[in-house]
């Protein structure tokens, strides 16, 4: 991977004239390109301002209380730092999907959960290195419906189910693995939601090279990169979640990042018109959104009771921070500008664009909908 990396860079900055391959070049201008970051070090340095003359609006506190349906922090987070911070930025409440399971979860719940009724939620998380126990779906259905009477409120399924992690034979553990279909039941008794990353943006799953849009990004995480025969391919990775969908009805579940559709709207109109138990949220997938304001708005806009607000951040988190970001996003009809606070693009080099969502459909997006499925 490294060396692969090494030749990419050095084709680009070849391509981009940083590096001449011919000596009487040197006198010639280099085409200047764009700013190229490698693990956070700038290679090359330009990084123009734009000289757009636009309506800036920016948004310090939403224009309705918000819930965060996607937030991750660990035990070692002070939590009167959260709630000021929640009181800073608009938030009413938020969810904790790193809640984990046994001694961790129970603690999640008494630093976080307990103190402050009704503005942290804590979700649950399955031990899949148990997956090899007999009847273990059943064995985690019952740590569940106990984890639920202790406070739960529902499930997180990070993206290495379905895509990374495997049983004890070798064998990747498929979205629906029927040895899991009791611990979905027991989540449709209770009425609460599981929330799952399946997959991710397309470009992950291509190679790493000169046509890959998100180059910038994959360069600095390769890991995150899911491109080979050791992986599922990202339609096997659909077809699992869609059968898990339609074999269970009456559970609800939320795809995390536009239920990994946030590049092709279309895909996720047809998941939310195939299974009325699916809804999905926001987070991470702004900068996406933003750049398709037409589809984006019109795809808010019909969805409006089946998209919940989220950021992957929690309140007060200083590493790129989302909230006025996404607050800018949703109520304004500004363009152009910056979906990043950061020193370089975490996603891509492209700037975003409002989509002015009515009151109504704020007020849906930002608490509504997840009271809905997380209860009062």
């Amino acid at each position: 991977m490294k060396s692969l990396l090494l030749r990419l860079i050095t084709v680009s900055l070849v391509s981009m004239g940083v590096i001449s391959l011919n000596a009487q070049e040197e006198n010639v201008e280099p085409d200047r390109g764009t700013a190229i970051f490698i693990e956070d070090k700038m290679v090359k340095g330009y990084y123009p301002y734009s000289t757009m003359v636009t309506s800036v609006n920016p948004k310090a506190k939403p224009l309705f209380p918000v819930i965060d349906i996607h937030t991750h922090f660990s035990l070692d987070t002070d939590p009167q730092f959260i709630i000021k911070k929640m009181n800073e930025l608009g938030l009413k409440r938020i969810v904790n999907l790193s809640g984990g399971w046994g001694d961790q979860l129970e603690q999640m719940l008494d630093k976080f959960h307990r103190p402050f009724p009704g503005k942290i939620d804590i979700f649950f998380n399955i031990d899949f290195s148990r997956i090899d126990e007999d009847d273990f779906g059943n064995k985690i259905a019952q740590d569940l419906k106990s984890a639920h009477a202790m406070g739960v409120s529902g499930i997180k399924l990070f993206k290495n189910f379905g895509l990374t992690r495997k049983d004890k034979s070798g064998k990747i553990i498929a979205i629906d693995d029927e040895r899991l279909d009791p611990v979905w039941q027991m989540a449709g008794e209770l009425d609460i939601p599981i929330l799952q990353h399946i997959g991710d943006p397309a470009a992950f799953f291509d190679p790493i090279d000169e046509k890959n849009e998100r180059w910038l990004q994959l360069a600095r995480h390769p890991d995150w990169s899911f491109y080979g025969d050791e992986f599922p391919t990202r339609s096997e990775l659909f077809a699992q979640r869609d059968r898990l969908l339609s074999k269970h009805p009456s559970t609800t579940f939320i795809g995390a990042h536009i239920g990994s559709h946030a590049d092709d709207l279309a895909a996720a109109a047809a998941v939310l018109e195939k299974h009325s138990n699916f809804y999905v949220e926001l987070s991470g997938r702004v900068a996406a959104l933003g750049r398709q304001p037409y589809s984006a708005r019109k795809f808010l806009n019909r969805y409006q009771d089946r998209v919940m607000f989220g950021t992957d951040r929690y309140p007060g988190r200083a590493d790129q921070p989302r909230y006025k970001v996404y607050y800018r996003f949703l109520e304004t009809d500004d363009e152009y500008f910056d979906y990043y606070d950061h020193p370089f693009p975490p996603t891509g080099e492209w700037k975003i664009y409002g989509v002015y969502l009515g009151e109504d459909v704020l007020k849906k997006i930002y608490y509504q909908n997840a009271e809905k499925l997380l209860g009062n």
